[in-house]
Protein backbone atom coordinates (compact mmCIF):
# COMPACT_ATOMS: atom_id res chain seq x y z
CA UNK A 1 0.00 0.00 0.00
CA UNK A 2 1.13 3.22 -0.90
CA UNK A 3 -0.30 6.25 1.30
CA UNK A 4 0.09 10.12 0.83
CA UNK A 5 0.91 11.50 4.17
CA UNK A 6 -0.15 15.16 4.63
CA UNK A 7 -0.84 17.41 7.79
CA UNK A 8 -1.75 20.74 8.87
CA UNK A 9 -3.53 22.22 5.63
CA UNK A 10 -4.78 25.06 7.71
CA UNK A 11 -7.23 26.48 5.41
CA UNK A 12 -4.22 27.00 2.40
CA UNK A 13 -5.89 26.03 -0.16
CA UNK A 14 -3.33 26.70 -3.21
CA UNK A 15 -0.79 24.95 -0.66
CA UNK A 16 -3.62 21.97 -0.64
CA UNK A 17 -4.26 22.20 -4.41
CA UNK A 18 -0.51 21.98 -5.62
CA UNK A 19 0.47 19.13 -3.14
CA UNK A 20 -2.68 16.49 -4.12
CA UNK A 21 -1.40 17.68 -7.87
CA UNK A 22 1.72 16.46 -6.76
CA UNK A 23 0.72 13.57 -5.00
CA UNK A 24 -1.58 12.09 -7.63
CA UNK A 25 1.30 12.61 -10.27
CA UNK A 26 3.58 10.54 -7.98
CA UNK A 27 1.16 7.68 -7.06
CA UNK A 28 -0.55 6.63 -4.31
CA UNK A 29 -3.22 4.70 -2.79
CA UNK A 30 -4.70 5.99 -0.34
CA UNK A 31 -4.54 9.43 1.40
CA UNK A 32 -3.78 10.49 5.06
CA UNK A 33 -4.65 13.32 7.01
CA UNK A 34 -3.16 13.99 10.26
CA UNK A 35 -5.46 17.02 11.45
CA UNK A 36 -5.50 20.68 11.55
CA UNK A 37 -7.42 21.12 8.33
CA UNK A 38 -8.22 25.01 9.38
CA UNK A 39 -6.82 27.64 11.22
CA UNK A 40 -4.34 30.54 10.25
CA UNK A 41 -5.85 30.19 6.00
CA UNK A 42 -9.17 32.36 4.08
CA UNK A 43 -10.27 28.81 2.88
CA UNK A 44 -11.19 26.62 5.65
CA UNK A 45 -14.19 25.30 3.72
CA UNK A 46 -12.26 24.42 0.73
CA UNK A 47 -9.88 22.98 2.47
CA UNK A 48 -12.17 20.77 4.73
CA UNK A 49 -14.40 19.78 1.47
CA UNK A 50 -11.14 18.80 -0.31
CA UNK A 51 -9.70 16.64 1.94
CA UNK A 52 -13.30 14.89 2.51
CA UNK A 53 -13.16 14.01 -1.10
CA UNK A 54 -9.67 12.45 -1.22
CA UNK A 55 -8.23 11.08 2.39
CA UNK A 56 -9.05 7.32 3.44
CA UNK A 57 -8.87 8.34 6.89
CA UNK A 58 -8.38 11.94 9.07
CA UNK A 59 -7.94 12.91 12.32
CA UNK A 60 -9.30 15.76 14.53
CA UNK A 61 -6.32 18.61 15.16
CA UNK A 62 -5.69 21.39 17.38
CA UNK A 63 -7.15 24.17 15.44
CA UNK A 64 -10.08 22.13 14.30
CA UNK A 65 -11.10 21.40 17.92
CA UNK A 66 -10.57 24.68 18.88
CA UNK A 67 -13.40 25.82 15.90
CA UNK A 68 -15.39 23.23 17.80
CA UNK A 69 -15.36 24.33 20.96
CA UNK A 70 -14.13 27.95 21.30
CA UNK A 71 -12.84 28.14 24.87
CA UNK A 72 -9.63 26.16 23.76
CA UNK A 73 -8.55 28.80 21.59
CA UNK A 74 -7.76 30.98 24.93
CA UNK A 75 -4.75 28.84 25.12
CA UNK A 76 -3.57 30.05 22.14
CA UNK A 77 -1.46 33.56 20.65
CA UNK A 78 -3.25 36.23 19.43
CA UNK A 79 -3.08 35.95 15.75
CA UNK A 80 -4.40 32.03 15.60
CA UNK A 81 -7.41 33.44 17.86
CA UNK A 82 -8.67 35.39 15.90
CA UNK A 83 -7.81 33.09 12.83
CA UNK A 84 -10.00 30.40 14.81
CA UNK A 85 -12.83 32.86 16.06
CA UNK A 86 -12.32 34.13 12.02
CA UNK A 87 -13.09 30.57 10.85
CA UNK A 88 -15.82 29.37 13.23
CA UNK A 89 -18.14 32.21 11.93
CA UNK A 90 -17.26 30.89 8.47
CA UNK A 91 -17.75 27.07 8.30
CA UNK A 92 -20.55 25.78 7.23
CA UNK A 93 -22.72 23.25 9.64
CA UNK A 94 -21.57 20.35 7.12
CA UNK A 95 -18.19 20.90 7.45
CA UNK A 96 -18.23 21.81 11.51
CA UNK A 97 -20.52 18.16 11.86
CA UNK A 98 -17.86 16.58 9.92
CA UNK A 99 -15.26 17.93 11.50
CA UNK A 100 -17.12 16.93 14.91
CA UNK A 101 -16.95 13.51 13.84
CA UNK A 102 -13.45 12.98 13.71
CA UNK A 103 -11.03 10.62 16.07
CA UNK A 104 -7.84 11.93 17.38
CA UNK A 105 -6.46 8.64 16.73
CA UNK A 106 -6.87 6.15 13.53
CA UNK A 107 -5.14 2.93 12.28
CA UNK A 108 -5.62 2.70 8.74
CA UNK A 109 -3.66 -1.06 9.59
CA UNK A 110 -2.39 -2.51 12.62
CA UNK A 111 0.64 -1.33 12.21
CA UNK A 112 0.45 2.20 12.12
CA UNK A 113 -0.92 4.51 14.59
CA UNK A 114 -1.98 8.44 12.92
CA UNK A 115 -2.46 10.97 15.44
CA UNK A 116 -2.19 14.85 15.24
CA UNK A 117 -0.23 15.96 18.34
CA UNK A 118 1.38 12.77 20.06
CA UNK A 119 0.38 9.29 21.09
CA UNK A 120 0.33 9.98 25.21
CA UNK A 121 -2.91 11.93 25.57
CA UNK A 122 -3.48 12.89 21.84
CA UNK A 123 -6.35 15.50 22.90
CA UNK A 124 -4.04 17.87 25.07
CA UNK A 125 -2.05 18.52 21.96
CA UNK A 126 1.66 18.36 23.25
CA UNK A 127 4.28 18.26 20.86
CA UNK A 128 7.38 16.27 19.74
CA UNK A 129 10.07 18.47 19.16
CA UNK A 130 13.07 16.72 20.52
CA UNK A 131 14.57 13.45 21.35
CA UNK A 132 13.66 13.52 24.58
CA UNK A 133 10.20 14.39 23.70
CA UNK A 134 10.54 11.25 21.64
CA UNK A 135 12.02 8.87 24.02
CA UNK A 136 8.69 9.80 26.51
CA UNK A 137 6.67 9.16 23.51
CA UNK A 138 8.02 5.96 22.27
CA UNK A 139 6.84 4.26 25.64
CA UNK A 140 2.68 5.42 24.79
CA UNK A 141 2.33 3.86 21.43
CA UNK A 142 2.89 -0.07 20.29
CA UNK A 143 2.56 -0.16 16.71
CA UNK A 144 6.17 0.08 14.63
CA UNK A 145 4.95 3.47 13.29
CA UNK A 146 3.60 6.49 14.35
CA UNK A 147 2.30 9.21 11.77
CA UNK A 148 2.11 12.69 13.58
CA UNK A 149 2.09 16.31 12.76
CA UNK A 150 1.09 19.64 15.08
CA UNK A 151 4.86 20.65 14.81
CA UNK A 152 5.28 21.55 11.21
CA UNK A 153 8.31 20.50 11.28
CA UNK A 154 9.26 17.07 9.03
CA UNK A 155 11.21 14.62 10.41
CA UNK A 156 11.69 10.78 11.79
CA UNK A 157 12.75 9.99 15.05
CA UNK A 158 14.06 6.26 15.11
CA UNK A 159 14.15 4.09 18.06
CA UNK A 160 16.68 1.01 18.06
CA UNK A 161 16.51 -2.10 19.25
CA UNK A 162 18.98 -0.89 22.35
CA UNK A 163 16.71 1.55 22.76
CA UNK A 164 19.12 4.29 21.37
CA UNK A 165 17.15 7.60 19.95
CA UNK A 166 17.84 9.46 16.70
CA UNK A 167 16.21 11.66 14.21
CA UNK A 168 16.50 12.34 10.27
CA UNK A 169 15.23 15.60 8.90
CA UNK A 170 13.54 15.72 5.00
CA UNK A 171 15.64 12.11 4.18
CA UNK A 172 13.85 8.72 2.56
CA UNK A 173 14.06 6.27 4.87
CA UNK A 174 14.25 2.59 4.84
CA UNK A 175 11.67 1.70 7.85
CA UNK A 176 13.32 -2.22 8.99
CA UNK A 177 11.40 -4.45 10.88
CA UNK A 178 13.69 -4.44 13.95
CA UNK A 179 13.32 -0.33 14.92
CA UNK A 180 10.15 1.41 15.29
CA UNK A 181 9.58 5.23 14.25
CA UNK A 182 7.92 8.64 14.95
CA UNK A 183 7.06 10.13 11.37
CA UNK A 184 5.93 13.74 10.91
CA UNK A 185 5.52 14.58 7.31
CA UNK A 186 5.52 18.48 7.33
CA UNK A 187 2.94 20.94 7.10
CA UNK A 188 1.20 21.52 4.18
CA UNK A 189 0.06 25.13 4.56
CA UNK A 190 2.36 26.72 7.02
CA UNK A 191 5.67 25.25 7.22
CA UNK A 192 8.10 26.12 9.93
CA UNK A 193 11.70 25.01 9.26
CA UNK A 194 12.32 27.51 7.00
CA UNK A 195 11.19 26.30 4.23
CA UNK A 196 8.03 27.70 2.46
CA UNK A 197 6.93 24.62 -0.07
CA UNK A 198 4.86 22.69 1.22
CA UNK A 199 5.90 19.44 2.40
CA UNK A 200 4.04 16.25 2.75
CA UNK A 201 5.19 12.39 2.72
CA UNK A 202 4.84 9.33 1.03
CA UNK A 203 4.37 5.74 2.95
CA UNK A 204 5.13 2.18 0.99
CA UNK A 205 4.08 -0.53 3.17
CA UNK A 206 5.22 -3.06 0.70
CA UNK A 207 9.01 -1.85 0.08
CA UNK A 208 8.72 0.00 3.56
CA UNK A 209 10.03 2.90 3.02
CA UNK A 210 8.97 6.66 3.78
CA UNK A 211 10.35 9.31 1.37
CA UNK A 212 9.33 13.38 1.92
CA UNK A 213 8.27 15.93 -0.93
CA UNK A 214 8.43 19.52 -1.24
CA UNK A 215 5.76 21.50 -3.29
CA UNK A 216 5.99 24.76 -4.58
CA UNK A 217 2.68 26.37 -4.65
CA UNK A 218 1.43 30.35 -5.32
CA UNK A 219 2.23 31.84 -2.11
CA UNK A 220 1.46 35.54 -2.99
CA UNK A 221 -2.05 34.39 -4.09
CA UNK A 222 -2.64 32.87 -0.75
CA UNK A 223 -1.05 35.82 1.01
CA UNK A 224 -3.30 38.09 -0.83
CA UNK A 225 -6.33 35.71 0.04
CA UNK A 226 -5.17 35.86 4.06
CA UNK A 227 -5.23 39.89 3.46
CA UNK A 228 -8.46 40.20 1.75
CA UNK A 229 -10.38 38.24 4.51
CA UNK A 230 -9.23 40.44 7.24
CA UNK A 231 -7.31 37.66 8.87
CA UNK A 232 -3.82 38.98 10.92
CA UNK A 233 -0.99 40.06 7.88
CA UNK A 234 1.46 38.11 9.69
CA UNK A 235 -0.16 34.75 8.64
CA UNK A 236 0.33 36.02 5.32
CA UNK A 237 3.84 37.39 5.83
CA UNK A 238 4.95 33.93 7.68
CA UNK A 239 4.04 31.89 4.45
CA UNK A 240 6.72 33.08 2.48
CA UNK A 241 9.69 32.35 4.95
CA UNK A 242 8.12 28.95 6.19
CA UNK A 243 7.79 30.09 9.78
Amino acid sequence: MRYAVLSDAHGNLEALEAVLKEAEAIGYDRLLFLGDFVGYGANPNECVELIREKAYLAVLGNHDSAVLHPEEADYFNEFARRAVLWTRERLTKENMNYLASLPFTAKPEGNILVVHASPHKPEKWDYILSIYDAEFHFGHFSEPICLFGHSHIPGIFIREPDGKITMIEDEPLKLDDSRRFLINPGSVGQPRDLDWRASFGLLDTEKRVFEFFRVEYDVDKAQLRIKEAGLPEVLAKRLAIGY
